[in-house]
């Protein structure tokens, strides 16, 4: 059996272990610097407005507004509540509960001095590049649930979410002393902590909240595949903030990671679009694109383990699972999940997080904590995947029903006749245009 040198990520290990150093223990690097402060800008613009854009082409025109506003709200909110609690619960020193979670030391940045670096780039930093991942993980659960919830309903579940979700399972997969990180799970950007959190929660809400009232008999098309199209571009490009930007410096690491993204997104569309062309007798462009950001969410927990032709093997392999797994949760479990978060995002953060020590090759990866066989290193892969997928999924389940006792799940059936727009901001995307 192939054996590998795999365990801990070496670069996210000495990182978190010098969160909470003094400001001493390593120089700051400008160029490390330049380039997370770069690839901070690019996954914040995955949110804003390259995700807002997608979401928003895929609904009908005159629920448009209510998904931009949607986007907007959550990227404002959770940059408040990371400054709260979310980066100490995420990276602080849990003390006797480190494993589980980090705290309240770090809440508001209180022990944090200005000077203070982590690893070779200042906290500051750190903290900016990590608040764009806590902004975008619930933004991407607003695909399960357009064009039918209350905006209260939105607001509140995104803000317990990312507290009682998100930032504790970053801990463990990512916080220095978190269990899954001892464990020896691996993930580089965020399969697990992004996409299979997402991707799983989400599921459960479009389940709680129910189906769209057209779902699945009459499925409307996306109003605007233009806009589609700009924001999957987008996305692309601000990927390699999000896989490039994680190896936290700019050398080989980063290098290694922006070529098996764009590797493995270009062999995703691709395929997407042969699927369709051979299925349906015409290449769809809504289709290549989700097939780009199906292949971008996969080859993200293996970017910094596998090298070009693992990436491409990547992205031809998420292409043809998140397909049917599309095919799956619409037609045999009829859960509308309305903009295919679960299938695209929480299947292809999966099968990158299980596939990675099968591709894994020598160059990228960690040296020096061991060898490891292909086969235990999946084994640890499989654990963190169960746990992540329960913990998110059983969170999320009282979430969904405690905000239920609070405001509304969805409007009423006039609001969804009408078009959130209209009815609850009060504002048309179109002018003349029902």
């Amino acid at each position: 059996m192939t054996i590998l040198k795999i365990g801990r990520n070496a670069v996210v290990a000495a990182i978190c272990a010098l969160i909470a150093a003094p400001a001493a223990f390593a120089e700051t690097n400008t160029g490390d610097t330049a380039w997370v402060l770069t690839a901070t800008a690019l996954v914040l613009m995955m949110t804003l407005p390259a995700l807002a854009l997608f979401y928003g082409g895929l609904v009908q025109s005159k629920n448009v507004l209510s998904v931009l506003s949607q986007c907007v709200v959550i990227a404002c909110l959770m940059s408040l509540l990371w400054l709260v609690a979310g980066y100490s619960i995420a990276f602080g020193d849990g003390g006797e509960a480190n494993a589980i979670w980090g705290g309240l030391g770090k809440a508001f940045l209180s022990t944090v001095e200005a000077t203070s670096n982590t690893g070779t780039i200042p906290e500051s930093v750190f903290f900016m590049f990590q608040m764009t991942f806590a902004i975008i993980t619930p933004a991407l659960i607003v695909g399960a649930y357009p064009e039918r919830t209350g905006f209260a309903f939105v607001l509140i579940f995104s803000a317990l979410w990312m507290l009682l979700v998100y930032a504790p399972v970053a801990h463990w997969v990512w916080g220095s002393g978190g269990w899954l990180f001892e464990q020896g799970v691996r993930d580089f950007a965020g399969g697990l902590v992004v996409h299979a959190t997402a991707g799983s929660s989400a599921l459960v809400v479009a389940a709680l909240v129910g189906k769209r009232k057209h779902f699945p008999n009459e499925m409307r098309p996306p109003h605007s595949p233009v806009f589609v199209m700009i924001g999957a571009a987008l996305l692309w490009v601000g990927w390699y903030g999000f896989n490039a930007g994680s190896a936290l410096s700019a050398g080989h690491n980063a290098g290694n990671a922006m070529l098996v993204t764009h590797i493995s997104a270009s062999a995703a569309a691709l395929t997407w679009m042969a699927i369709e062309w051979v299925k349906f007798g015409r290449p769809g462009l809504v289709g290549t694109v989700t097939g780009l950001v199906a292949g971008l969410a996969t080859i993200t927990p293996a970017a910094g383990s596998v090298g070009p032709v693992g990436a491409l093997v990547i992205g031809i392999s998420a292409s043809f699972v998140c397909f049917y797994a599309v095919t799956l949760i619409r037609n045999m479990l009829k859960i509308d999940d309305s903009l295919d978060v679960f299938a695209v995002h929480g299947v292809g953060g999966i099968l990158g997080t299980l596939i990675l020590p099968v591709l894994a090759t020598a160059g990228p990866l960690s040296p020096g904590l061991g060898e490891i066989t292909m086969g235990q290193q999946f084994w640890v892969q499989v654990q963190g995947v169960v746990a992540v997928i329960a913990w998110s999924v059983g969170v999320t389940l009282v979430i969904v029903k405690v905000t239920g006792l609070v405001v509304n799940l969805r409007v009423k059936h006039e609001a969804e006749v009408e078009g959130l727009d209209m009815h609850v901001h009060g504002e048309r995307g179109y002018h003349g245009m029902s």
